[in-house]
C-alpha cells in the first residue's frame, strides 16, 4: 500500500530537467546550514529514483502530468518588476492589523510585508532569514514531517528548499488576528518554477488563525510546488485557510502535512478559485487521543481547468473525530478529481469519522471522478462516507422562472446556494466576503446577489419573488 499522492519506482515519467538544475541551485545556496545540505541531496536522489507519476498509477489515473513534464521551466528569481501593494489589494482581504508575510516568486519581500505587533516569543518571518541568523533554529521541525520517500513532489520541494514562511507560536499563546502568508507568482517570458516551503508550529494550548494564500498577478505559465508542514501541539487550536487564485495557465501541485497532538483542534478550509492545473494533497495524522480534525473544501472550475483533491486522514489514537466536507462546482469543459481516504489504525478505537463529497455540474461537458474510501483495522468505530454528483434542480429552476426570475439568474441563485454551506464555514469575515465576491463574479447576474445573506439569495431577487407571490395571491 502507498500513501495518497505517492508513487513507487517504475511507474514514472522523467524528472530529468529538475535533477539537472539541482547542481546549479546547490552552488548558489552553498552557504546554507550544514544540516540542510544532506537533506537536499537525499531528496534529489529520491526524485531521480522515483520520477513523476503517470496515469498507470492508481492515484494519478485521472490526472495526466504530460502537460507539466513537456514544459521546460527555469528556476524563479525575485522579479525586478515587483508588484505594488495596490496590485495585491484583491488578495489582501482588507487585512488591516493582520500580520502579513509576502513572497514574490519564492523570495521574501520585506517592503510588501508587515509583521506588526505580536505577543512575546512568537516567531513570524522568512525561513531563509531565520536560518541565516541561527542555522540550527528550524532543524527540529523543517523537513521532519512531510515525508518524501514515496512522494516525488515533496522530494522536489525539499531538494530546492530555499525560502518560505515560518510561524512558531509558543505554548499558552493566543493570536487574536489572522496571520496572512501570501505567495505571489509573476511569470515572465519563460515558464518559471517556485518551491515555497511553509512551516507552522503551534505550542501546547496555543491558538491562531492562519491564511495561506497563492496568487498570480499575470496570466503567464508557471509551476507552483509548495509544501506546508503543520505541527499542532497538545490542546492547541488552529483555523487554517488555503486560498488558490492563480493564473489559469498555472500548474500547482501542493502538499499539506498536518500532525496533531493530544486534544488538539485543526480546522482547514481549502478554496480553489483559479489555476489551470491543480493537485492538492492533504495528509492529516491524528497522533494523540481526543483530536478533532475538519477538512472543508470548495473548488470552482470553468473552461479547461482541472482540480484534483487527494485527502488522507489517519486515526492513530483512540477517541478522535474527523470530518471531510468538500464541494465542487464545475462548468465548461473543466474536470475534477476527489479521492478521500480515512485510515483507522488498530489502536484507534472510538473513532468517529465522516466524509462527504458533493458536486454540481453546470455543463454537459464537465467531468468529476470521486472516490471516497475507508480503511478500518479495528472495531468500535463510527465511520461513514459518501459522494453525490448532480445538476441544477429542474423543479427549483421552474419555481424561480415562474416567479419572473430570468433563466441565467435563477441558475446563478441555485449555484450560489449550493456553495453557501462551504462559504459559511469561513470564520474570517473579510475572507468570506472576498470569496463570495469572487464566486458571484463568475455567475451571470451575480451582482444582484451581493446585497443578500452569505447563505441565501440577494435582497433584490428575494423582494422580486415576494412581490410576484403577492400579486399571484391577489388574483
Amino acid at each position: 500500500m502507498t500513501e495518497q499522492g505517492t508513487i513507487t519506482a517504475g511507474t514514472s515519467t522523467s524528472a530529468d530537467q529538475f535533477v539537472a538544475a539541482f547542481e546549479q541551485f546547490e552552488s548558489r545556496v552553498a552557504g546554507s546550514p550544514s544540516w540542510l545540505t544532506p537533506v537536499r541531496k537525499a531528496a534529489i536522489a529520491r526524485l531521480n529514483e522515483l520520477g513523476f507519476p503517470n496515469t498507470k498509477h492508481e492515484d494519478w489515473r485521472s490526472t495526466n502530468l504530460a502537460p507539466l513534464t513537456r514544459t521546460t521551466f527555469v528556476q524563479a528569481t525575485p522579479s525586478a518588476d515587483r508588484p505594488s501593494i495596490d496590485d495585491l489589494q484583491p488578495h489582501l482581504f482588507a487585512d488591516a492589523g493582520w500580520s502579513r508575510l509576502v513572497f514574490v516568486n519564492g523570495g521574501f519581500d520585506p517592503e510588501l510585508s508587515d509583521v506588526g505587533s505580536l505577543p512575546e516569543g512568537v516567531v513570524v518571518g522568512s525561513i531563509a532569514e531565520i536560518m541565516a541568523r541561527d542555522p540550527s533554529a528550524l532543524e527540529p521541525y523543517l523537513t521532519r514531517y512531510a515525508a518524501d520517500k514515496k512522494a516525488p513532489f515533496v522530494a522536489l520541494n525539499t531538494a530546492f528548499l530555499e525560502d518560505g514562511a515560518c510561524v512558531i507560536i509558543p505554548p499558552n499563546t493566543v493570536i487574536e488576528k489572522p496571520i496572512h502568508v501570501l505567495y505571489v507568482s509573476m511569470a515572465g517570458s519563460d515558464p518559471i518554477v517556485v518551491h515555497p516551503r511553509t512551516l507552522f508550529v503551534l505550542g501546547e494550548s496555543s491558538e491562531a488563525t492562519l491564511i495561506e494564500n497563492y496568487a498570480g498577478v499575470n496570466e503567464g505559465v508557471y509551476f507552483n510546488n509548495p509544501v506546508t508542514e503543520m505541527i499542532v501541539g497538545p490542546n492547541a487550536k488552529v483555523d487554517h485557510y488555503r486560498v488558490q487564485r492563480e493564473s489559469e495557465k498555472a500548474f500547482h501541485i501542493g502538499w499539506l502535512q498536518a500532525n496533531l497532538g493530544r486534544d488538539s483542534r485543526f480546522n482547514s478550509h481549502a478554496l480553489a478559485m483559479g489555476g489551470g492545473f491543480l493537485r492538492n494533497n492533504v495528509h492529516a495524522m491524528l497522533g494523540g487521543e481526543g483530536c478533532d480534525c475538519t477538512l472543508n473544501g470548495l473548488y470552482v472550475t470553468h473552461g479547461e481547468q482541472h482540480v484534483d483533491n487527494h485527502l488522507r486522514v489517519e486515526h492513530a489514537k483512540p477517541h478522535c473525530n474527523s470530518w471531510e466536507f468538500y464541494k465542487g462546482i464545475l462548468d465548461g469543459h473543466s474536470s475534477a478529481v476527489f479521492t478521500g481516504r480515512i485510515y483507522v489504525h488498530e489502536d484507534a478505537t472510538k473513532t468517529d469519522a465522516k466524509q462527504s463529497n458533493m458536486n454540481l455540474l453546470l455543463s454537459d461537458y464537465a467531468q468529476i471522478d470521486t472516490k471516497p474510501q475507508l480503511e478500518i483495522f479495528t472495531s468500535d468505530v463510527r465511520c461513514t462516507h459518501g459522494a453525490t454528483i448532480g445538476q441544477i434542480d429542474e423543479k427549483a429552476m421552474f419555481y424561480l422562472q415562474c416567479r419572473g426570475v430570468p433563466q441565467d439568474a435563477a441558475r446563478s441563485m441555485l449555484t450560489y446556494a449550493f456553495a453557501g454551506e462551504s462559504l459559511g464555514q469561513i470564520q474570517v469575515e473579510a475572507l468570506r466576503n472576498e470569496m463570495q465576491k469572487v464566486l458571484l463574479q463568475r455567475l451571470p447576474h451575480g451582482e444582484m446577489l451581493q446585497a443578500g445573506s452569505p447563505l441565501f439569495y440577494g435582497s433584490k431577487f428575494s423582494e422580486h419573488i415576494k412581490a410576484t407571490d403577492r400579486r399571484r395571491e391577489s388574483y
